[in-house]
Order: C-alpha cells, then structure tokens, then sequence
C-alpha cells in the first residue's frame, strides 16, 4: 500500500508563500494523476489541483493563477507552491491520487492569519 506523508504546512501572514510537498512511498503513483487537495473546519475536503503523469495541470477557480502544483516522478514526490495566501486558505492539505484511491495521510496544516 502507497504512504503519502504531506509537509511544509505552517502559520504564515495573508499575502504569504508556502511550499508543500508529497512524499509516496512507492513509484507507483508515477503512473498516476496526483491531485492536493484541503479541508477547512466544517467543510468537505476538496480537490484543488492536479497533474497528469506528463505534467498536464487543472488548477480550482479557487486558487488559480495563486497555486502551481508540480511533480518529480524520480522523487516519487508532488509539490503545491501556494503565494498571495489568503485567511480562506486556511485549511489542512493532503495529497493523493485522483480520484483518491490510497490511504489519506496525515495532511499538513495551513494557517493564513496575521
């Protein structure tokens, strides 16, 4: 079974950049759409973005033209580089496949909040 271990989270001001990053535990999800996505408190996870094996990406209304999702399939690893964070940012973010077919990590903690 695939492990996807979610870090880079932090407390950070609105207007603020963070950089997250996905770890898989086999190169398997190289084959894979990998998708971020985030719950915020009360709410329903969501899909924020995602990229094709080749590199292909859909980003959310939500926070395009702020987030660009990236991957190193050598890495087994997929990045979120999130700028002109904004307070509704706020949210635990989590990788995995898309649709979701592994085991939910731990996720990693955002917070935008001056």
């Amino acid at each position: 079974q695939v492990q996807l271990v979610e870090s880079g989270g932090g407390l950070v001001q609105p207007g603020g950049s963070l950089r997250l990053s996905c770890a898989a535990s086999r190169s398997s999800v190289s084959i894979n759409v990998m998708g971020w996505y985030r719950q915020a408190l009360g709410q329903q996870r969501e899909l924020i973005a995602s990229i094709t094996p080749g590199g292909f990406t859909t980003i959310a209304d939500s926070v395009r033209g702020r987030f660009t999702i990236s991957r190193d399939n050598s890495r087994n690893t997929v990045y979120l580089q999130m700028n002109t964070l904004k307070p509704e940012d706020t949210a635990v973010y989590y990788c995995n496949a898309e649709p979701s077919v592994y085991d939910w990590g731990q996720g990693t903690q955002v917070t935008v909040s001056s």
